[in-house]
C-alpha cells in the first residue's frame, strides 16, 4: 500500500515497543465536532508567585520552606505515591486476588526559579543544568540496591494532571519494573535474541531513509512521529548513538538532548499558539544491575490536543474497551509539526 493510501484508508499499525495495535481512521478528520471544549491555560504567569509552593523561598506542605534556589531544585515529594520503607508482603487468594508490596521513592525537580518559564523558552545553559539534574537523579536513585527502575516524567498543563504551572518534573524510583517499560523490555530483548542488533537503531535508520515522519533532528537526537502513534501529535525522541541510559551521554549529547527537547516543545506551543499540554517521559535501561544491551535511550511525548487549543482527545468508548484509535495519520501530524517555526510564538 502506498503512503497516500495509508493516509486515506482505515487500517491497523503495530507498535513495535508495546506490541499492541493502533487503529488509524484518517477519513474521520472530516467529521463535525460538538464535544467537550477546554480552555487553554493562561499565558500571563508572573516570574514569581507568592502562592506557588514550588517558587523559591515559599512554604510547602507541613511548613517545609523552599530554599532561595537560583537554578534547579529537587526534593522528596511531600505527598509521595511510593515510600521507601513499605513493609514487604504478598497477598493471593486462590490466585484471583493478588497484591504485592511496592517500595519506591518519589522526587520533584524544579527546572527554574522562574514561575513563568517552560522548556520551550529556556536557554542552552538552563537546559544543560536540567539534563545534568536528570542524569544525577537517575544515577543516584539507580544505585539504591532495591531500585529496579527510575522513571523521569513531566506533566505539562492542567489537562495532563499538572497541579502547578511552575516548570518541574517528577522522578519515581520503583522496586519493580512498571508495566510499559516491562513491555518495551520484552520487545527489545526479543528483537535482539532473534539475531538482530537493536530494534530502535534499525527503526530509526528506516525512518531517516523514508523521511516521512521526521520532525526535527540534530547531531545527537532525532524527533519523529512514530509510525504507530496513538496521540494526535505524539512524538518519539531517539538518540542517534546506541546507548542504554542518559548516564552514557557525552557532553555534546547532553547539550543536544536539551536542544531537541526545546525545539519539539516550541513546535508544540506554535501548533495552536497556546501553551501545549503533554506528558513526557524518558525510557532507559533498568537499574537492576544487569547490562541490558538491548535498551536504546528514548523519550515519549503524549499531547492530547486534537484540532485546536480547545479540542482534545479523550480515551473513551472503543479505545477503553477494544484498542487505541486515532483519526489523524501520523504522516500528517509530522508534516504539520515539521513546517512550524522554531521561534516561539511569544518571541516573534
Amino acid at each position: 500500500m502506498s503512503p497516500l493510501e495509508l493516509q486515506q484508508t482505515p487500517h491497523r499499525r503495530l507498535n513495535l515497543l508495546t506490541r499492541e495495535w493502533v487503529l488509524v481512521s484518517p477519513h474521520r478528520t472530516q467529521r463535525p465536532w460538538r464535544g467537550k471544549v477546554e480552555k487553554p491555560a493562561a499565558e500571563d504567569l508572573p516570574r514569581y508567585d507568592p502562592d506557588c509552593y514550588l517558587c523559591p523561598g515559599n512554604e510547602r506542605a507541613g511548613g517545609i520552606r523552599n530554599p532561595a534556589y537560583a537554578g534547579t531544585f529537587v526534593f522528596d515529594n511531600d505527598y509521595p505515591a511510593l515510600r521507601p520503607g513499605a513493609p514487604e508482603f504478598t497477598e493471593s487468594n486462590s490466585g484471583l486476588l493478588v497484591a504485592r508490596a511496592e517500595a519506591g521513592v518519589c522526587r520533584v525537580a524544579c527546572f527554574s526559579p522562574r514561575h513563568d518559564l517552560a522548556i520551550a523558552r529556556m536557554d542552552v545553559s538552563q537546559l544543560r543544568e536540567i539534563v545534568a539534574l536528570w542524569i544525577e537523579e537517575y544515577e543516584s536513585l539507580g544505585k539504591l540496591s532495591w531500585v529496579r527502575h527510575v522513571q523521569i516524567f513531566e506533566n505539562r498543563g492542567a489537562l495532563m494532571g499538572a497541579s502547578n504551572p511552575h516548570p518541574h518534573c517528577q522522578i519515581w524510583a520503583n522496586a519493580a519494573l512498571p508495566n510499559v517499560p516491562a513491555r518495551e523490555q520484552e520487545s527489545l530483548a526479543e528483537y535482539r535474541r532473534n539475531g538482530n542488533s537493536c530494534l530502535l537503531c534499525d527503526y530509526l535508520r528506516l525512518e531517516l531513509t523514508l523521511d516521512e515522519r521526521i520532525v526535527c533532528q540534530n547531531e545527537g537526537f532525532v524527533a519523529l512521529v512514530p509510525f504507530w502513534a496513538e496521540w494526535p501529535f505524539e512524538t518519539l525522541v531517539l538518540s542517534r548513538r546506541h546507548l542504554g541510559a542518559m548516564s552514557e551521554l557525552s557532553a555534546a549529547e547532553r547539550e543536544a538532548l536539551g536542544g531537541i527537547l526545546r525545539r519539539i516543545t516550541i513546535r508544540y506551543d506554535n501548533v495552536f499558539e497556546a501553551p501545549f499540554p503533554y506528558s513526557m517521559g524518558f525510557h532507559q535501561r533498568p537499574t537492576d544491575g544487569e547490562p541490558h544491551p538491548e535498551w536504546h535511550f528514548h523519550a515519549h511525548y503524549y499531547p492530547p490536543l486534537l484540532r485546536s487549543a480547545t479540542v482534545q482527545k479523550f480515551a473513551v468508548g472503543y479505545e477503553m474497551l477494544a484498542s487505541p484509535q486515532r483519526d489523524t495519520a501520523p504522516e500528517s501530524a509530522a508534516a504539520r509539526l515539521k513546517e512550524l517555526s522554531e521561534t516561539h510564538y511569544l518571541d516573534r
